[in-house]
């Protein structure tokens, strides 16, 4: 049996522990984040003839690093590695060498319990990360999109007179009008040239905007406080308009990559809508290549949160939330149960 390795991932420096197979330590150091360090524990790691390496992450840059050299990574989940703790330290001590054995020791005796990482292809991982940069970019687009409606509604309702209040022109109607003292004298004629030279194609009627923007309750703002507000929604708009225009852009990479993607073909009919794109590239972004991770529904079912977790204790038997999941899969699966459900009467009783 040949040896085996445990690395206590970190951002500057990684705690490395190789073991042989009696569990006996062979070597213990600290690794640096950078190319020598990264470059030499791969080195170091052959020469003791090490032939698995757990590690507390499924991808980056030490993962890719380790598995070019040949060696199988055991991706651990962070709970695994805690809950084994206690089976080597009755005192509750940690430290990152001592999480690094801990680690090694699970790549040598539960390694049947584990699941080796196989890295997918470049296909895949490219529409990870732009599935995963757009969904991170639309997070921050919510939280100011609410500061944003927040604002107004303190000050100034009326100018929630479009459907969302991130969308392009309802930003472009922010910037040129940020307070009611700028809209006082907007009236319907100007309203309709500004609204055509923006390519508003909404259901309502310039004089059914102007309509809702003047039957808004009026706020009472002091004028320092007014022109404070003023500038805090020119500055959120300024944040939030090129975030949705990356969205966007990153949204039509997503349609290309899709597109080339030999998994498409499975995914994107899943869907009535053939225009979608993000969920079908979300799914096999999540999913990765390695089928086989999941030997049946049941076990896709609980990696993307989908099934609850039995708890039973003599005569309690309840079931609770699965927390621990691929939440980024958890919401790719439910986008779509969510979306077949309007479809198909069978979907919409299981939902």
């Amino acid at each position: 049996m040949a040896n085996v390795a445990g690395i206590d991932w970190a951002s500057e420096e990684h705690a490395v522990c190789v073991v042989d197979e009696a569990g006996t330590p062979l070597r213990e150091r600290v690794v640096a984040h950078d190319e020598a360090g990264i470059a030499a524990l791969c080195r170091k790691l052959i020469e003791l003839q090490v032939e698995r390496v757990a590690i507390e992450r499924p991808d980056g840059i030490v993962v890719d690093r380790l598995l070019d050299a040949g060696l199988i990574v055991i991706a651990v989940h962070p709970n695994q590695a805690k809950a084994a703790r206690e089976r080597y330290s009755v005192a509750h001590g940690k430290s990152d060498r001592f999480d690094a054995f801990v680690l090694a020791e699970l790549a040598r005796t539960d390694v049947h319990r584990l699941r080796a990482i196989r890295p997918d292809t470049d296909q895949t991982r490219a529409l990870r990360a732009l599935s995963r940069t757009r969904e991170d970019l639309v997070q921050a687009r919510v939280a100011l999109a609410n500061q944003l409606r927040a604002q107004l509604e303190a000050f100034w309702p009326g100018a929630l007179v479009f459907a969302h209040v991130d969308s392009p022109v309802s930003l472009a109607f922010l910037r040129r009008y940020p307070s009611p003292a700028d809209a006082k004298g907007l009236r319907t004629k100007r309203l309709a040239g500004w609204l055509t030279r923006h390519g508003y194609s909404g259901r309502r009627s310039p004089e059914q905007l102007l309509e809702r923007m003047r039957s808004a309750p009026e706020g009472r703002a002091g004028e320092l406080e007014l022109e404070a507000r003023r500038a805090a929604v020119l500055g959120l708009v300024g944040a939030l308009e090129p975030i949705v225009a990356q969205i966007s852009a990153l949204t039509a990479q997503i349609r290309s990559a899709l597109r080339a993607h030999p998994d498409a073909r499975i995914f994107a009919p899943l869907f009535r809508d053939r225009k979608t794109v993000v969920c079908p590239a979300q799914l096999i972004a999540e999913l990765g290549d390695a089928r086989e991770r999941y030997p049946s529904d049941a076990a896709l079912a609980a990696d993307a949160g989908m099934s609850p977790v039995a708890v039973e204790s003599g005569k309690r038997r309840v079931a609770t939330f699965r927390r621990a999941c691929d939440k980024r899969l958890r919401d790719s699966v439910a986008t779509l149960a969510d979306s077949t459900r309007h479809c198909h009467p069978w979907a919409r009783e299981v939902y």
